[in-house]
């Protein structure tokens, strides 16, 4: 757990066949520390949670111009062992993947990704879309042009759900193992008292 002050540090990956989309992210994500933490204060005020306060968050925006070259760096992540917390992905991106065609692949890949889909205009009806890729708790969506407040809002939001999930699952990893490990000393505690038994008994019939 953080303590206040601290900085949390979250992956993001940028999946966008134009560069000035990806700089225009970096600009918010990771241009203006003072009007992120801002934020941060503001949503800790709102929802009543003095937790946050004087906590920070960092960005770590990474690029992928293609859907195939964004699928290729979160493998990367994941070998590296520092997965990303969210995607923002284009719609449109010729002359390969679209970012219907390459979400699933990248939930493929790390079933956990949070992901925001951008969008202006695309070859897809709304309709279309959701056929494509169904209903998910870790899909949003987000209409060019951007506004920054929102963005900023989806990446401290889907960051710190990304992170509080893994919290989770480690937890539940851990409390398993440390059953497995009381039931394997259960057993030997058993095993090692039926030895026992059977000595004492057979000692009894010994001196009877």
């Amino acid at each position: 757990m953080s303590n206040p002050g601290s900085k949390t540090s979250y992956r993001i990956l940028v999946i966008d066949d134009n560069s000035d989309i990806h700089e225009d992210f970096r600009k918010i994500l990771c241009g203006d520390r003072g009007s992120a933490s801002k934020l941060e204060e503001s949503e800790a005020i709102v929802f009543g949670d003095p937790g946050p306060l004087g906590k920070q968050s960092e960005f770590e925006v990474d690029s992928a111009h293609q859907g195939e070259e964004g699928l290729a760096r979160v493998y990367h992540a994941i070998q590296e062992g520092r997965p990303y917390a969210l995607a923002f992905v284009d719609v449109r991106m010729p002359p390969g993947w679209d970012g219907i065609e390459v979400t699933p692949r990248l939930w493929v890949a790390d079933p956990n990704l949070q992901i925001v889909i951008c969008t202006a205009y695309s070859d897809y009806t709304w309709e279309e879309m959701f056929d494509r890729l169904g209903t998910s708790d870790r899909m949003y969506f987000l209409k060019k042009p951007f506004d920054r407040v929102e963005v900023l809002q989806l990446a401290h939001s889907l960051s710190e759900k990304r992170r509080v999930f893994q919290e989770s699952t480690l937890k539940q990893k851990q409390l398993k193992q440390a059953l497995r490990n009381q039931a394997t000393l259960l057993l030997k505690t058993s095993e090692e008292l039926q030895t026992e038994v059977i000595r004492l008994k057979q000692g009894d019939e010994m001196v009877g």
